[in-house]
């Protein structure tokens, strides 16, 4: 019965109604709106209600009106937003469909709303502040039971619609193949989406999404697929993913790589493009990124320049690319004179993360990918952040669910900072706490000496150092970073690179306008700010923590 009932919940004025209406009549099925349902039952408004009964009153009509809704079968319901609110309704919500959280902005829900006065929780002196704390209070409950997160923040309804109808679809791909598994264990698949108009894309997260021939080739327009790899994932992977495409009469062309970020330049590029002109790729022709960071950035990179801009998919294979570098659309090399200064913003078709490839992945490139995750509550989720301090034995020891709920609020994180700031115009720095110091240090050392994560991860608790001598964050706060970042295996002291090498190198930074370099700070944990610092700080900063490696 789950697979017949379409379920949208979220906040009022998130497009519940008027995005029910589309999937309904696409999927050939009946709408229902449950406010509608009640004021049609009573013959009173939704906001007589509340005055003359009370919200007590209105709760419970609403929860006897989602018992009897979710019992209909072939229905896209639209509920109300504090439907939630009760524990047997979310549990029919649940149980009984394929749920949908549509998640607005504040903003975008106040423009909606402003002249609405069938809201009665809006008629406040103050909505958008009552709208923070019904979003504070219902948007774990929305999770709880969601199968699906859509951002409804684009303008265009129809592209917004269809994505969804392709990711229902996607879902109930994966139920069928549950259905026919033998693996108890074979769980569901997570769909977020990158909001970005006509330019967004699917990110699909959990175990075989890689045996899922099906959801590759719904993102892949022509006949001819190059496969950009590595040698170290081309032997595990490359047929698995190569296979399904020549079975299906495409021509696949395999590009595999030297590993390791040294060979993240201008010689792997060039080969990437040689064998493309090679085979005679044109501008139908899809470039599949199977592998970690490196693979990502440089195929990315292949793809926006080769004919001007071909189609790319993004299959990370290393749990860095997954919670980071492939959402977003980062592409690029390095340069000798600094990390990551060629590239572009092009974004993917669609991101496939199979959590099944971190089981092969080796442990120092586990606590590398860590470090992105750590970086994602730092800045902008103080809650996560405690939620990684309570589970990070659990990460580490590569506990499935963890590592899913990981990568997937990683993800979503990283996914509103881009919808808001695609090309790093301001807000998007933020992602690069840690990475001033980080990327010095990969340059300084020369590219592969330590990989990428546990750059960052030394970074970040260098900028919480500094961010402490601001007096942004106290020692406390210094310290469960510090403490984090150990837990997760990743060096906690910097290497002696010399006073003067280390501000050459960090004056080579995209962040830096004027001259000035410009470090991502925490103030306070959880919460960013951009500044430019004293020099003395900074060498404050760096004697400490160059003497914190000295006494190790």
């Amino acid at each position: 019965m789950k697979s017949e009932n379409v379920f949208l919940v979220g906040l009022m004025g998130s497009g519940k109604t008027t995005i029910g209406r589309q999937i309904a009549r696409r999927l050939g099925k009946r709408f229902i709106d449950s406010d509608h349902a009640i004021e049609a039952r009573t013959g009173a408004t939704i906001p007589w209600i509340f005055e003359i009964e009370g919200e007590a009153s209105f709760r419970r009509r609403e929860a006897d009106m989602i018992r009897e809704l979710t019992s209909q079968r072939g229905v896209v319901l639209a509920t109300g937003g504090g439907a939630v609110l009760d524990p047997a309704s979310r549990a029919y919500l649940a149980e009984r469909g394929t749920v949908i959280y549509l998640r607005a902005g504040i903003s975008s829900i106040l423009q909606r709303t402003a002249h609405d006065k069938n809201r009665p929780l809006l008629q406040t002196a103050d909505p958008r502040r009552k709208l923070e704390e019904l979003l504070a209070q219902r948007e774990p409950l929305y999770r709880e039971i969601a199968d699906l997160v859509i951002d409804t923040g684009r303008p265009n309804v129809q592209s917004m619609v269809q994505t969804i109808l392709d990711q229902l679809e996607a879902l109930e791909g994966g139920r069928a193949r549950r259905a026919r598994a033998t693996s108890m264990n074979e769980q569901a698949h997570l769909n977020l989406n990158v909001d970005l108009g006509d330019r967004s894309y699917p990110i699909a997260i959990g175990p075989g999404v890689i045996d899922d021939s099906a959801l590759l080739a719904r993102h892949i327009g022509g006949n001819k697929v190059a496969i950009v790899t590595n040698t170290t994932v081309a032997p595990l992977y490359l047929e698995k993913v190569a296979a399904p495409l020549r079975a299906a009469g495409r021509e696949v062309v395999e590009i595999i790589l030297p590993d390791g970020e040294e060979h993240k330049q201008w010689g792997s590029l060039m080969a990437v493009f040689d064998a493309l002109l090679a085979n005679k790729c044109d501008r139908k022709t899809t470039l599949v990124a199977l592998g970690g960071g490196v693979i990502g950035d440089l195929t990315g990179f292949a793809a926006a320049s080769y004919m001007r801009g071909v189609p790319f998919v993004q299959i990370p294979t290393t749990l860095l690319a997954q919670v980071d570098s492939s959402v977003g659309g980062k592409t690029g090399i390095n340069h000798p004179l600094g990390k990551n200064m060629i590239g572009a913003f092009y974004q993917p078709r669609a991101v496939l993360a199979d959590t099944s490839t971190l089981a092969t992945l080796p442990g120092r490139e586990l606590s590398a990918g860590l470090a992105e995750v750590i970086k994602h509550g730092a800045i902008l989720d103080a809650a996560f952040f405690d939620w990684i301090e309570a589970n990070i034995e659990k990460l580490m020891a590569r506990d499935p669910a963890a590592l899913s709920h990981a990568i997937a609020r990683s993800c979503e994180i990283k996914a509103e900072v881009v919808r808001k700031d695609e090309r790093e115009g301001g807000l998007r720095a933020v992602l690069n706490f840690g990475h001033t110091f980080g990327h010095a240090i990969e340059a300084g050392l020369g590219y592969g000496e330590w990989l990428h994560g546990e750059a960052v991860g030394c970074g970040m608790v260098m900028a919480a150092d500094l961010s402490q001598r601001l007096g942004f964050i106290d020692a406390a706060a210094v310290e469960r970073v510090r403490a984090l970042v150990a837990a997760a295996g990743l060096p906690t002291a910097a290497p002696d690179l010399g006073e003067a090498r280390w501000i050459e190198l960090m004056e080579v930074d995209k962040k830096n306008e004027g001259g000035a370099i410009k470090f991502i700070l925490l103030k306070p944990l959880g919460s960013p700010s951009i500044t430019s610092v004293p020099h003395e700080l900074l060498r404050a900063t760096l004697s400490s923590c160059v003497a914190a490696n000295s006494d190790e």
